[in-house]
Parts: structure tokens; C-alpha cells; sequence
């Protein structure tokens, strides 16, 4: 079975990049399979090694993702590199059983309304799933690590305002059906740094030993301070997409993902060592702007670049 700990050590910062999956969700026109490999060699050759790389659903449906298998192989082939990959019921898994990838990412709803939208589920049943994709991927060959989101964690655009209690009631609920692994998403923008501090502190304290991840969308310009907030609290992986790409159909209008090339400069302004050569990411960056013209790319670092070291030395 695969170890939590080799795929999240607790000694460092993690930064997993999301965009390969949750970047191409929505998007009109995607890269190529080869653009794909491009993106993820470049990315990787700047030290970033956590990769989302797709989701198990039907081609017909999102033609997107058609290459998961692919890109689960060519992540493979990266030295210390891992991949995760998105399932959303057991036809999912056991395809993602079938292929080598490290993680793979189920998700429940912090409400009623968006679960049963999402899903066609009710939070009950979402839990209960957790037990059965626990004990699939227990008894396979592969056995990846087990990560469970909570979407709507800080806010839903269907129901409002989510208590926090609520949601740490679903953090105990997933973490004792078999998670491995959580990760909390402000999925349409919601938060703001206090609660992110407030539930993270609460939800590290209920997991103990497990990990926590902290996914934040920017669609009203929090993302980097709500990543700093998780930090601050505690919290050692975070997602990102380069380019900010990203987006949800609950949120229209939404900008997507914090911005993967901001968020890695934020955590080295904390002092964080996180192994990545931002300005490297420019390369990768060029590869998505090559391959999907039409897609807006964001991002302060792409806009206004590193800041020299003089001036760095002299803040």
C-alpha cells in the first residue's frame, strides 16, 4: 500500500498542481496529449512533483480528460513524481485501480443541496462511498493513497453560509470511513483569511496524524491570502493551477484556482522552501498559452515578474 508519508512528507511544503485536471474542466478548446506532457516535463524540470492529471469520467462526456491514463504513465516516468486523479463513483476507481497513480481524489459536499446538484447523492451516502472506495483500493494491487475533498467548505453558492461545524463533522465523518488524506475547497470564493485560520487550526486538531489540504479558488481575489492564513495555521499542502486556470459551474464568472506561480512565491516570502524555480514556470506557462490561446491566464508573477534581489533585500 502506498504511504501517506512518501507522498506528503511532513518536513516540507507541498504545492500540487491542479490545473491538468481541475483547469481543463471547463474550458472550451484543451491541450493536445503531447502539449499535456509538455506542460507537466516543464513543471516538473522547475521542481514542482505533485501532479492532478486528470478524472476517471466518461470521454464522451469530457473528452478533456480521454488521456488520463497517459498521463498518469508519463507522470510515472518523472523522476519523484506523483499522480493523483479524480473519481467520482466506483467505475471511476476501479479504473484508476488499474493504473498506476498514487492518490486518487474523492469528493463529498459540505451541503445538502450542492451534494445532491453534484452528484446525485445525499452527504450520507458520499460517506458511505468512502468505506467502499477505501475497501477497493485496500484490496488492489496499487492501493494509492485515499484523499477526500470537501467541496463548499467555506461558503456554498446554492445554500449560503456552512457552519464550520458542519464541516468538521465531515472531517471526522471521511477521516473514520477511510481517508487518507483531506483537503478542504473553498470551491466558488467564499472565504476570507480568518476562517481559514479558524478552520484549519480546528480541522488539524481533529485529523492528528493525517494530513490537511487547503484548495482555494480566487473568484474574488482572496486565494493568496486566504493560502497565507492556512500556513500560518498549520497547513502544508496546498493546490494551485498555473496560470490561475480553473473554474466551477456553481460559481459563474468565476476566475478559477489561485494562481500556481503566485502561490509558490508566497510560500518562499514566508520562508518556506518549496523547490520550485518560479521563474521556471514561465515555461510551462508558455505552453499553455501556446496550446489554449483563447483561455485568460492570471497570475502577478506572469504580470509583473520576480522582484529583483536588490529590491528584495531591500523590503
Amino acid at each position: 500500500m502506498t504511504q501517506v508519508n512518501d507522498i506528503f512528507p511532513r518536513d516540507r511544503i507541498v504545492l500540487r498542481e491542479v490545473g491538468l485536471r481541475d483547469g481543463l474542466q471547463l474550458v472550451k478548446s484543451f491541450p493536445t496529449t503531447d502539449d499535456k506532457i509538455e506542460w507537466l516535463r516543464r513543471e516538473h524540470a522547475a521542481g514542482v512533483r505533485h501532479f492532478e492529471v486528470g478524472s476517471f469520467l466518461p470521454a464522451s462526456r469530457f473528452p478533456q480528460f480521454a488521456d488520463v491514463r497517459a498521463m498518469i504513465d508519463a507522470t510515472k516516468q518523472l523522476l519523484g513524481a506523483f499522480a493523483s486523479a479524480l473519481t467520482l463513483n466506483e467505475r471511476g476507481v476501479e479504473d484508476a485501480l488499474a493504473t498506476g497513480v498514487d492518490e486518487i481524489i474523492f469528493v463529498v459536499s459540505a451541503t445538502e443541496r450542492h451534494s445532491q446538484a453534484n452528484t446525485r447523492r445525499s452527504r450520507n451516502e458520499a460517506v458511505e462511498m468512502i468505506r467502499r472506495v477505501d475497501a477497493m483500493r485496500r484490496s488492489s494491487a496499487n492501493a494509492p493513497v485515499l484523499t477526500v475533498g470537501i467541496a463548499m467548505a467555506f461558503g456554498c453558492s446554492i445554500e449560503g453560509a456552512v457552519a464550520q461545524g458542519e464541516v468538521l463533522r465531515l472531517v471526522d465523518n471521511c477521516a473514520e470511513a477511510g481517508a487518507d488524506v483531506i483537503s478542504l475547497a473553498d470551491t466558488v470564493g467564499f472565504a476570507g483569511p480568518r476562517d481559514v485560520a479558524t478552520l484549519s487550526r480546528q480541522a488539524l486538531a481533529l485529523l492528528d496524524d493525517k494530513p490537511l489540504c487547503l484548495h482555494f479558488h480566487d473568484t474574488r481575489g482572496m486565494a493568496v491570502a486566504n493560502a497565507a492564513a492556512a500556513l500560518d495555521a498549520g497547513v502544508r499542502i496546498l493546490d494551485g493551477s498555473l496560470g490561475g486556470l480553473g473554474g466551477c459551474p456553481f460559481a459563474p464568472g468565476a476566475t478559477g484556482n489561485i494562481v500556481f506561480e503566485d502561490m509558490a512565491f508566497l510560500c518562499e516570502s514566508m520562508g518556506f522552501e518549496t523547490g520550485i524555480d518560479i521563474a521556471a514556470l514561465m515555461e510551462a506557462r508558455a505552453v499553455v498559452e501556446r496550446s489554449m490561446p483563447d483561455e485568460p491566464l492570471q497570475g502577478g508573477i506572469a504580470r509583473a515578474g520576480l522582484p529583483k534581489p536588490a529590491l528584495q533585500a531591500a523590503v
